[in-house]
């Protein structure tokens, strides 16, 4: 067993593979002298995930830390940024940059200096679901709930109860309680105090009584200490993430029942970050570290996480058609998208999961496929040298075609040699783009083909998405290995939900933080413990009926009367659950 001061990781000296604390593996990459090895660093879950003590949560923030897990929890993984392959060793200690394939029988392509000719039908495709959700009107509480909702609420509830009953401990978690461990995880996105305990600290500077008021201190300890996702009866050893494999499955089906109807999406690597104490170790310029989980994922354009798969290595992920495991993952969303519908999607990535075999197989299912490539995977397509790229001006282009698979390889120069390799985009019609010279200080106009420009549009939908989630991110986390993954399918869903809202409220939009502020109310609010009204705050309600903050008016199936004018009305404000007519609805919450 490792120390209880690090994670357990690997890396190849020579022929020996030489285990080493986390902080050696840091101060590892940060002494190397070379510039052109990017390495990532990424958690994979304890190789017998299933096991029971991999539930067990200390419940003291001030105890153990992140990184002082024993070794039999969690497994760092050091991997060349540019393997791609994410093969691992039998030991599934090291990722190597890449494993020689056994030579197989391959088709001979050949490639001729001409423009594609595809032979994609025409994007016509309309989406009556989001003309269902625009006519609803739902506020934002009502988008989260399309991913979080009541079935997935009481699933967590049963399983929590479930694994609590195991353990001897009659929980009696409730969904009113879910949602305000739910409302509190929001909240903490973007408020967040040293200590979680803080928000119930009876001191001025830190007391935060929207929390204080919807659940006791020692209830939410003991409802997170528990929250479960899977049965421990009923876990699938091979499958490393067993544990939240049933939340997973919701959370994909619930994502993929409303995504935008779109003809381009993205697909990429997301990480999902460990939030272990690493001080304030910084790293120098080009050589990135990244630590956390490694998520699969397919975006709209726009950021709308459509499908996502945690890594698991290809020990426990086949890759199959002969694809290397990206490639795999790919085929794997393109499938996913075609539940929907065998339409003429276009799916743009980047070079860890191109190659001339991918687009193939793509083709054949009728999906339009773009992104850059390695050359060791253009299938030996012979284009002018980068070196002699480089000394042709910039916007200098050679490209060739596949003669059987019609498929593109291009070659551009422009602040570096590009290599794109596309079934659907050609070069022509051809475009000029701004380029801006630091020498000059001149923007200068260059040729770029249709491909390049189409791709440079289209492919950041999975960093859009990463973005959106940085910025307020769930920040309090248990101990359980999978505490940190479950605050980023909160963060997803909330991402989503926003998403939504920008397509379906034209008119009254707000911004990410305002949404996340409303659900985050509504949830502590509505649902807060009313067992001990006396001990409560009595200003709770007066407060937010002025706060000017995420008020929405909804539907109610019961007439009430009006909290302003007192006559019968079935509508009511959603934060405030007041009964309000429409005309009455601004007087009421001015004060």
């Amino acid at each position: 067993m490792a120390s209880s001061s690090s994670l357990t990781t690997g890396r190849r000296t020579g022929s020996k593979l030489k285990s080493m604390k986390l902080l050696e593996v840091l101060n590892a990459l940060e002494e190397e002298e070379s510039g052109q090895s990017r390495e990532e660093i990424f958690i994979a879950p304890p190789n017998n995930a299933s096991g029971d003590f991999t539930d067990e949560d200390s419940g003291d923030e001030d105890g153990r830390r992140g990184t002082h897990l024993p070794g039999n929890v969690l497994h760092a993984f050091v991997v060349p940024e540019d393997s791609g392959t994410g093969e691992e060793d039998d030991d599934l200690q090291l990722q190597p940059a890449m494993k020689k394939q056994k030579a197989a029988v391959e088709p001979q392509h050949v490639w001729t200096k001409r423009d594609i000719c595809p032979d994609f039908t025409s994007w016509t495709a309309s989406d009556p679901h989001m003309e269902d959700l625009k006519s609803q009107e739902l506020s934002p509480v009502g988008l989260f709930e399309l991913f979080f909702d009541e079935g997935t609420i009481n699933f967590i509830v049963n399983e929590t109860n479930r694994y609590a009953w195991q353990k001897n401990v009659n929980l009696g978690l409730t969904a009113q309680e879910l949602k305000c461990v739910l409302g509190i995880l929001i909240l903490s996105g973007y408020i967040s105090y040293p200590r979680r305990r803080m928000f119930w600290e009876t001191s001025p500077d830190s007391h935060h009584h929207l929390v204080a008021d919807a659940i006791r201190r020692d209830r939410f300890e003991l409802i997170f200490s528990y929250l479960h996702f899977a049965d421990n009866n009923e876990l699938d050893e091979s499958d490393r993430f067993a544990k939240v494999r049933p939340l997973i499955v919701r959370m994909n089906y619930n994502f993929q029942k409303h995504a935008p109807l779109e003809e381009f999406y993205s697909f990429g690597e997301s990480m999902c970050e460990y939030f272990g104490h690493r001080g304030s170790k910084r790293l120098p310029a080009g050589k990135p570290v990244r630590l956390g989980y490694k998520i699969w994922c397919g975006t709209t354009s726009r950021g709308y996480l459509v499908w996502f798969e945690p890594s698991q290595g290809t020990l426990f992920t086949k890759p199959d058609r002969g694809l290397d495991l990206g490639g795999s993952m790919v085929v794997k969303f393109v499938d996913a998208l075609q539940t929907r519908g065998c339409l003429p999607y276009h799916i743009f990535f980047d070079k860890v999961f191109t190659s001339v075999k991918l687009m193939s197989i793509l083709r054949k299912k009728g999906v339009k496929a773009t992104g850059t490539v390695r050359e060791y995977r253009t299938e030996r397509c012979r284009l002018k040298d980068p070196k002699e790229l480089k000394r042709m001006k910039r916007g200098s282009f050679d490209y060739k075609v596949d003669e059987s698979e019609e498929i593109i390889v291009c070659r551009w120069h422009d602040s570096s040699v590009v290599n794109i390799c596309s079934n659907a985009v050609g070069i022509e019609p051809a475009g000029l783009t701004s380029h801006h010279s630091g020498a000059a200080k001149t923007q200068a106009q260059v040729h770029q083909p249709s491909l390049l420009r189409l791709y440079q549009e289209k492919v950041g939908g999975v960093g859009r998405m990463d973005q959106n989630i940085a910025k307020y991110k769930v920040k309090i986390r248990g101990m359980k290995w999978y505490s940190s993954f479950i605050g980023y399918v909160i963060d997803a869903a909330l991402n989503n939900a926003w998403q939504l809202h920008r397509i379906c409220c034209q008119d009254a939009q707000v911004d990410l933080l305002a949404f996340r502020r409303y659900v985050a109310c509504v949830y502590l609010e509505s649902n807060a413990d009313t067992s001990s009204q006396g001990r409560r705050s009595r200003r709770l309600e007066t407060e937010s009926r002025f706060d000017m903050i995420g008020h929405w008016i909804i539907h109610q199936d019961k007439r009430t009367r009006c909290a302003l004018c007192h006559s019968q009305t079935n509508t009511r404000c959603e934060k405030c659950q007041k009964g309000v007519h429409a005309k009455c609805f601004r007087a009421y919450h001015i004060r």
